[in-house]
């Protein structure tokens, strides 16, 4: 069998926040790809896999994947957390590639084989009014989408007040615009308010408030949009008040889809074994992996709750790649969130996952299925691009009186 040479991290697109992991063996052309992109912090995740995880495992017989995931997970004594899933996801992705190459099988096929003939996908639809919005989401119809995500702008839209309106403090430390939780909560069921009377009962709608909401603001938005009866409301409480979904789910019937944030088995185990959400939604990278994934999916099958793994729209093909093999063998698979490269970005990815209409498609090449031209990948880099200069903190927004928002 094949055992591990080399581990190599590989940074691209403009600003270098893909970090791509290529699992060399010793068998002659034989490596693997995998994800471990993270947008705040690259350089640390970067640092986790060249300093602890790559002298963990040169030499190891890369075909036991489940053996290396638990090495590299207790590697560091102190476990789960989000810069550490991310670099353990990334080799975990790669070292299922490589099985795929050795067996002649897309990942798909080794983990079962395909439930489906392909994946349905939500597109994001957005607007900074409703008649903006209305357009976008006639555009995403028109393309074929039967699930559609909706926002009034950005994260929090219908709920930013301009300064200028505002009633700030004379100390102000907001100048732009500041986040109101009434507004918000009142402003997203006329939203879908108008949407219904535009698009009728049946178009599938799903709405990310991203963790902007108290508690109790977050349980009366979710009652009030029951009539509405969306796809999911997507983390609609952040992982610091999980306990409060046992309280939203005894107060409205609207399904929820949580899980963006999660690193822990103790943050999804319960919400999914009380039956309190209807979609798991982690990222795979940021989870740990294809093979914490599926275990997460085989848990949530058991409680009735499907899978809705997390993309985002600074993610990378090869993370889309290794959540559509896994789509494709779960039986309890919901909806994928998708990801949208430029042709530049397709063009160093060859094999990446295709969109057609509201369907994704792997091409059953062994592994995940694409390749990396790492030539084309060092050109996406913009000019004089320096990994010791990244900075890209979250931009978090606050309330009139200064008090942070939580994401």
């Amino acid at each position: 069998m094949a055992r591990i040479r080399d581990i190599q991290c590989i940074r691209t697109r403009e600003n270098g926040c893909w970090t791509i992991v290529k699992v060399v063996t010793d068998q002659d052309g034989l490596y693997g790809l995998g994800s471990a992109s993270d947008l705040y912090n690259p350089e640390a995740v970067v640092q986790v896999i060249e300093q602890l995880l790559k002298p963990l495992l040169i030499g190891k017989d890369a075909a036991n994947i489940e053996d290396l995931w638990n090495v590299m997970s207790l590697s560091a004594y102190w476990r789960s957390g989000g810069i550490l899933q991310t670099a353990v996801g990334g080799i975990d992705m790669a070292l299922w590639d490589i099985k795929g190459k050795e067996a002649g099988l897309p990942v798909y096929q080794l983990l079962g084989g395909a439930a489906r003939a392909a994946v349905p996908c939500y597109g994001h639809a957005g607007g900074r009014d409703l008649a903006e919005l209305k357009e976008d989401v006639h555009r995403f119809i028109e393309e074929g989408y039967t699930v559609i995500r909706v926002q009034m702008g950005g994260y929090g839209g219908g709920g930013f007040i301009d300064a200028s309106r505002a009633r700030l403090p004379e100390n102000a430390w907001s100048r732009n615009q500041v986040f109101d939780e009434q507004a918000y909560v009142s402003a997203i069921p006329r939203m879908f308010e108008g949407l219904r009377l535009e698009f009728g009962p049946d178009a599938q709608f799903t709405h990310d408030v991203h963790e902007h909401l108290s508690p109790v603001q977050a349980i009366q938005l979710a009652r009030n949009l029951d009539p509405y009866r969306l796809f999911f409301l997507e983390d609609a409480l952040p992982p610091e008040q999980l306990g409060w979904y046992r309280h939203l789910r005894a107060s409205c019937s609207t399904p929820q889809a949580v899980g963006e944030q999660f690193t822990n088995v103790q943050e999804w185990l319960p919400l999914i074994s009380e039956r309190l959400i209807d979609f798991i939604r982690v990222r795979l990278s940021k989870a740990g992996g294809i093979s914490a994934c599926r275990k997460i999916a085989a848990v949530a099958e058991a409680f009735g709750v499907r899978t809705a793994w997390q993309e985002g729209g600074e993610n990378d093909p090869v993370n889309q790649a290794a959540a559509v093999h896994l789509d494709m063998a779960l039986w309890n698979f919901g909806i994928q969130e998708v990801n949208h490269f430029r042709p530049e970005e397709r063009e160093a990815f060859p094999g990446l996952i295709e969109r057609k209409g509201g369907y994704l498609y792997p091409n059953n090449k062994p592994g995940l299925g694409l390749e990396l031209d790492e030539v084309q990948a060092a050109g996406l880099l913009r000019k004089g691009w320096d990994s010791s200069k990244y900075h890209h903190p979250y931009a978090l927004d606050r309330k009139a009186d200064g008090t942070l928002v939580r994401p």
